[in-house]
Order: structure tokens, then sequence, then C-alpha cells
């Protein structure tokens, strides 16, 4: 039975990944649950899985769950201790899933027990992915991207010799806006922008998803995941949402992973990896899919894309510093303190007056990251948001 631990328990991945292990109860164990600050949730999910550690980073959040669960034999932590101390349970795979850079120190935690890390927080490898990859190599620890277009490739790319690879291609949805008129841009509302035409994701993702945000984050990904410079990473518009990565090998052939939109494929297979659980999802039926459509990106549409090769090509400060500024752009867009299309206009802002070059230590990653947050925050106030 395989130990896992989940550090972000009660976000959309993660109450997904418990869905997966619900399921398949002779296979799993839960040792260790973690989250930010939803004490009932984490509460009622301590109280069916049983684990030995949960973990709430809010102290009273933490307070609040430690009386909900007395008596049970669960040790309740809080703060960024009780982060490491769950990412350093008793457990074979630790699915690391919270929002932002918070997760980084967790990841670097488990690597250092070389434990098989499955990796959901996309802001964890943009912004740190240099010094996540050598603490994987040095430690000799398994790094499992959880990203639908990620798992994708990695699935594709199984043991092949990197030879052998010419590119990868990443597929974007295009997102509730592909097809709305670029005069209407400035008039989106958060509202329209969290309707997300295929997937059901947390609402910062979903914004990411709408402006292609995400899929630029999800290159600076490809990049550290499977050793690839950015001309060999290819972003293409499927609107389908079936065909979510491919891989370009060196014959001039193609192959691509298809699933219905579902992020339990994923999840099952960073958990159970090498093997493969039986009926995740409904298989894909191509007669009835009828047709795949493939699109190339219009950047006049989604600025946002160019923005994120630029930071990679940039170096890893740029990159982190998009990371982090975006999450402050996000928030103020779903608070209505500024407009949609500032978002880009907020982060193209940021990176030109980013200095910071290669990130080699979590406290240089940290001081980018602050940086960023405080320099997004001080243009969208001059923007009057």
């Amino acid at each position: 039975m395989r130990g896992v631990a989940i550090i972000g328990s009660t976000g959309s991945i993660g109450t997904q990944a418990l869905d997966v292990v619900r399921a398949n109860r002779d296979m799993f164990r839960i040792t260790a649950l973690a989250a930010h600050s939803n004490a009932d949730l984490i509460c009622r999910q301590a109280i069916e899985f049983e684990p030995e550690l949960v973990v709430l980073y809010q102290p009273d959040a933490a307070a609040r769950a430690r009386k909900m669960l007395e008596g049970r034999g669960i040790e309740v932590l809080d703060g960024e201790r009780g982060l490491i101390a769950a990412a350093q349970s008793d457990a074979d795979v630790v699915l690391i899933s919270l929002l932002g850079i918070i997760g980084l120190k967790p990841t670097l935690a488990a690597i250092e027990r070389r434990r098989t890390v499955a990796l959901a927080t996309k802001e964890v490898i943009v912004s740190a992915g240099r010094l996540v990859i050598e603490r994987v190599n040095s430690a000799h620890a398994r790094l499992i991207p959880v990203d639908s277009e990620h798992s994708s490739l990695f699935q594709i790319i199984g043991g092949r010799d990197s030879s052998e690879i010419a590119g990868l291609i990443l597929t974007a949805s295009g997102g509730p806006f592909l097809n709305r008129p670029l005069s209407e841009f400035a008039s989106i509302t958060p509202e329209e922008a969290l309707r997300h035409p295929s997937w059901s994701m947390g609402s910062k993702i979903t914004v990411d998803s709408a402006t292609l945000v995400n899929k630029g984050l999800e290159v600076i990904e490809a990049r550290w995941f499977f050793d690839i410079d950015a001309d060999g990473i290819e972003v293409v518009i499927h609107p389908q949402s079936i065909v979510h990565g491919m891989v370009r090998f060196t014959d001039g052939s193609v192959m691509a992973h298809l699933s219905y939109p579902d992020m339990r494929v994923p999840i099952a297979y960073a958990l159970s990896c090498p093997q493969r659980l039986d009926g995740v999802v409904q298989a894909v039926d191509l007669s009835k899919v009828g047709s795949l459509e493939f699109l190339p990106v219009d950047h006049e549409r989604f600025p946002a894309l160019k923005l994120a090769y630029d930071a990679l090509k940039s170096g890893d400060g740029a990159c982190c510093a998009l990371s982090a500024a975006d999450e402050v752009a996000v928030e103020a867009f779903l608070n209505e303190r500024i407009g949609f299309l500032d978002i880009a206009g907020i982060l193209a802002e940021v990176l030109n007056r980013c200095r910071f070059g290669e990130l080699t230590s979590t406290e240089e990653v940290l001081e980018c990251d602050a940086w960023a947050r405080r320099t997004a925050s001080e243009i969208i106030k001059s923007r009057g948001g």
C-alpha cells in the first residue's frame, strides 16, 4: 500500500486526489493532509481518511482543527514547520498542490527525504526550477508533473533518449474568450473570466487560462521538467481539450496523449506511477468526438504568452517575477481593482523593471518573489487600483 501526503488537500487538485484515493482504498493510505486555512473541510477529510498528521498553515485555523479532531489521535500542526513535517511524513508520494511560492519549502523538504514528489504547484517550478531540479538530481529523488499537459509529455517521453526528441507541443483551449471580439476585452468581468469552457479549476488558474498566462507558465515548467530550451516548446490552441500534449521526434513523427479533460487522469498517474489505475475516467470515443481542431496562437489576443517566453529567455529572476506578479494582478482583477487588459500590462512592467538573474538558493527565490509582489502592487496603485 502506497502512503500519500497531500499538501493542499482542500483545493481543487487536493480534493480530486482524495477522490482517486477514495476509489482505490486498497492501493493508497493517507499519511498527512495540509491546507492553508479551511479547517472545516480538512477535518472532514481527516475523519474520513485518518491521517497521522493534519496541518493548517494559518495558526487560528489550526487551533480550530485541533479542537475538532480532539481524541482522534491525529496530530495537528501549523505554519511552515507543519507543512515541512507533512512533506516529510511517512509517505511514498507527496502531492504538492498549494497555491503559490508557499509550496517551495515543503517541496524541497520532500525531495530531501527522497520522496516521490507529485508537483501540481506550478509556481514552485516556474520560480525555482533551477533549484528544484538541482535538489532532485543531488538527492536522486523523483519528480512527477501533475499539470495535464506535462503529465502527457512525461508519459509520452518515458525513458526515451533526449536525442530522439525534436520538440514539445503544449495545447491550450483558448479559454472563454477565444472568439470574443478584441474590442470587447476591456469590459471583461471576473465572472466571465471564471467560466472556463473545458476545465473545472480554482479561480486563479481559471483567470490565468483566460489570459493564457497559465500556458506561459507551463512553457517555463516544461523547460525545467524536460530540460529543453524555449525554442523547442510550442503552444497551439486546441478548443476541444482532448489532446493535452504532443512530442515531436527527430524522424518527423509526432506522438500525442488524449483524454477527456479531467484532472483525475494526471493526478491518478502521478500517485500510482509507473502503474495505471483502472477506470479513472471514460475512455475517449473518437467517433463521438468527430474532429480535433488546432489553431495558431493569436498573440494580439493573448500577449501574456509572449511575456512568458521573454521571461524564460531572460532567466530565473524574470520567471519568478512573472509568476509572483501574476498572483497579485489576478487577485486585483478578481477584486475589480483593475481590468482584464491590465493584467498583461502589469506583468510587462514588472518584467521591464526586474534585475534579478540566476536564482540558486531558497533565499534568493523568496527575495525575488517578494520584490515582484511589491512592485506589482505599486503599479496597481499607480493605476488607481
